[in-house]
């Protein structure tokens, strides 16, 4: 009896300690209330787009269900017509895309890390998010292809991200220059490897990006912000997708993740929020107030702004989860993007840069 109960007691510290780490509750403020005013009539028809999608991956299971994911999350950018000129690059250093819109200046460069739980995604289905960030930013944008879980480790697509990261410090679409400006972007998942990113070249002694934007980013794998389960009700897209997890002990989630990916939960790889935020360049984040990942944006910038890093939260009401990617049918949409461009000129204005193509870039809206 003493011996099974040695047992449980070293499984529980061994599980809070190594696996989870801090408890991060010191960082939680009450949710804010749900927002009296209705979503657009846009918005709406988004949702019901959205749980369409959902419904019919759900004829699906095991690999067959993660081919239909991906499959589906690539023809949102298959299907939209863009203004920007794309330019695949493939080699044995790095693969992605470049993404130019006209007029887009090689110098200004933004390397977009896409979002899909790290088992979904690519360049070709966040076309709508890079297409108007080159629109937007007067920008040449650089999509990598990092590689996906299952069939590789969580590492290697970290690792893929760090790699893009030096290589576009060295390389734009026509020249071998290094970027006047560069900004570094992702959203869901990839605003983790965002974070995990600038984070990491701060710690590597490398030149760090002029700035970062993390679109509802996952900041912390532990799964014990508040808002993922209290907004799971309210999140129509990660609610049906990942809200049946929440009936899974959060202590074999993290045993899970550990053995699934050789990395503790808590390791600031894949948790940014709990690695050193102290001397990050700045950061905007957006997120909805109804999504589950809410509070992982929260804790995030509550904690970065503590340590003196400039950190901006701004959140909408009602929005689906990266509702950025539904532009320009989606008007929140479009004032997201408004507010990238106004936090991309006051960077620019504060290191002294030009700004005339952040600014042209709203024009194009």
């Amino acid at each position: 009896m003493v011996t099974a109960l040695l047992i449980v007691l070293a499984f529980i510290a061994f599980s809070v300690f190594y696996l989870r780490g801090e408890n991060l509750r010191y960082l939680d403020t009450p949710l804010p209330p749900p927002d009296a005013d209705p979503p657009s009539a846009a918005h709406r028809d988004v949702v019901r787009a959205v749980g369409d999608l959902t419904g019919n991956i759900g004829r699906y299971s095991g690999r067959e269900r993660l081919a239909a994911i991906r499959r589906m999350m690539d023809e949102l950018g298959e299907t939209r017509a863009l203004a920007s000129r794309i330019e695949p690059v493939q080699s044995d250093a790095i693969r992605g895309e470049w993404v130019l819109a006209p007029g887009a200046d090689s110098r200004r460069r933004v390397l977009y890390l896409h979002g899909g739980a790290w088992f979904a995604g690519s360049p070709t289905s966040h076309r709508p998010i890079t297409d108007r960030l080159s629109r937007l930013l007067g920008a040449a944008v650089f999509a990598v292809d990092y590689r996906l879980c299952p069939e590789y480790r969580r590492i290697d697509g970290i690792n893929d991200c760090r790699d893009a990261l030096r290589w576009i410090l060295h390389n734009g679409p026509q020249d071998m220059e290094p970027p006047d400006f560069l900004l570094v972007a992702g959203d869901s998942a990839g605003g983790s490897l965002t974070l995990e990113v600038i984070a990491w070249a701060r710690d590597a002694g490398l030149r760090q990006p002029d700035a970062a934007i993390a679109l509802s980013p996952s900041t912390d794998v532990t799964m014990t912000s508040p808002s993922l389960r209290l907004n799971a009700p309210t999140d129509p897209m990660l609610g049906p997708a990942f809200g049946k997890l929440l009936k899974v002990p959060t202590i074999l989630l993290w045993w899970f993740y550990w053995f699934s990916w050789r990395i503790p939960p808590k390791d600031p790889r894949v948790s940014p929020l709990r690695g050193s935020l102290r001397d990050l360049p700045p950061v905007l984040i957006q997120a909805s107030r109804a999504e589950m990942l809410l509070d992982d944006a929260r804790r995030y910038a509550a904690k970065a702004q503590a340590s003196g890093s400039p950190v901006t939260l701004q959140t909408w009401p009602h929005m689906v989860h990266v509702w950025q990617l539904f532009t320009p049918e989606l008007p929140e949409a479009e004032e997201a993007y408004a507010a990238i461009a106004d936090f991309v000129t006051s960077v620019e204005r504060g290191r002294g840069g030009d700004t005339g193509a952040a600014g042209a870039g709203i024009a194009t809206a």
